[in-house]
């Protein structure tokens, strides 16, 4: 009836028809500093007579009737490369493909956990993730994480709920994620049409976000444009790497030197892609790995590895100023899902980055450029 692609079949089951576990799987392999989503494509290989809708239910059996039209109108289902209504009729030889959501999961409880909130109205969220705290539940963790913070907010500060699109799916009401200890602007959903459209925002890199990093050495030049191909790691079970070879996707990432220290630099990132440890592996290929990242090549910075032994410190010069990658998601920009007016928004630095920064600003600093290109306010995104 239907000939899946090669990569459909990895989240079949034994009957042709989407697997929740195997899907599950799928995008728990994701990176969350990856913008990517699992899709599905069916070539029609003969006749059916069927329409679009009723066909897809019987392909995708966890999600309702309604989730699915929804995922129709929300042009997350092309019908040989158009936008389909649910009536389409299919034919021989026409070929389906789908943009999946995750799979259902298990109530997740509400937690207080505290979230800094940058901006809430009826349909979104916008907040700062703190360092440690990984963005949704797994199969096997179902507590301390950000949508666990969310539905204790929701319950107990505000209003409303994680988008009907999360009670459903496994991931109530998250549009992108970033890694465990990236911190930085997120934006989750709490209505359904709001969850669809700004998904389909991030999918088609409609977004804006900028990224703040401090790194070793000085950078030259003070811009520029970083073209190396990535993939996954030779090797390391876990790791990633620069790939020459056919397994390399393209990955450009653009940087503006924001403010020069003795030894370091602080740098503002623009993505134009977005493979996993994308910004740490460039920033390491150039020669200038993140300070604190030492999967990729930093340090972990101690009082004395900045403050001069000539300048009395307050506390031991042993102590660390920072123990992870000093990365911060600066700066999001996209189209409001509902009014349709674009909104910005930053996500001040804050905790060991922010004390980090401050430290260098105070006892290395050498010169701020002022480049066309960056667009971050360091003012708000620095506060002292």
């Amino acid at each position: 009836m239907c000939t899946p692609s090669d990569r459909s079949k990895e989240i079949l089951d034994g009957g042709g028809n989407i697997d929740s576990d195997a899907l599950f799987r799928a995008y728990e392999e994701q990176h969350p500093e990856e913008d990517s989503v699992v899709e599905a494509t069916f070539t029609i290989s003969r006749d059916l007579n069927r329409r679009l809708d009723s066909y897809l239910a019987t392909r995708i059996p966890f999600l309702s009737r309604t989730s699915l039209k929804k995922l129709i109108e929300e042009n997350m289902v092309t019908v040989n490369g158009r936008n389909p209504k649910g009536s389409t009729k299919l034919k021989k030889h026409d070929v389906v493909n789908v943009i999946l959501p995750p799979p259902p999961s298990s109530d997740i409880p509400a937690e207080e956990i505290p979230l800094k909130v940058i901006h809430e109205d009826n349909d979104i969220i916008v907040i700062n993730k703190d360092d440690d705290i990984i963005v949704h539940p797994a199969r096997s963790n179902k507590s301390g994480t950000l949508i666990n913070a969310l539905a204790w907010h929701f319950q107990n500060v505000s209003s409303g709920e994680l988008s009907s699109v999360g009670e459903e799916f496994a991931r109530p009401g998250v549009v992108h994620r970033l890694d465990r200890h990236t911190t930085g602007v997120m934006v989750a959903a709490k209505t359904d049409t709001a969850h669809w459209r700004l998904g389909k925002q991030f999918e088609q890199r409609k977004t804006r976000k900028r990224y703040l990093a401090v790194v070793h050495g000085e950078v030259e030049p003070l811009t520029d444009t970083i073209d190396v191909p990535l993939g996954k790691h030779q090797t390391k079970r876990d790791g990633y790497a620069v790939r020459w070879d056919d397994t390399g996707k393209q990955s450009i990432t653009i940087f503006h030197v924001r403010e020069i220290y003795d030894g370091f630099t602080l740098v503002e990132l623009d993505l134009k892609t977005g493979r996993t440890h994308q910004i740490r592996l460039h920033l390491q290929h150039l020669g200038y790995p993140i300070v604190g990242d030492d999967m990729y090549g930093g340090k972990h910075l101690k009082v004395s590895n900045i403050v001069p032994r000539s300048i009395p410190f307050p506390v031991p010069r042993t102590e660390f100023v920072i123990k992870r990658q000093a990365l911060h998601a600066a700066h999001l920009a996209f189209i409001h899902p509902i009014n349709e007016q674009p909104v910005e928004f930053t996500a001040p630095v804050h905790g060991d980055m922010a004390h980090l920064i401050s430290m260098l600003r105070e006892h290395r600093f050498k010169k701020a450029p002022t480049l066309p290109g960056a667009i971050i306010d360091l003012d708000s995104a620095i506060q002292q």
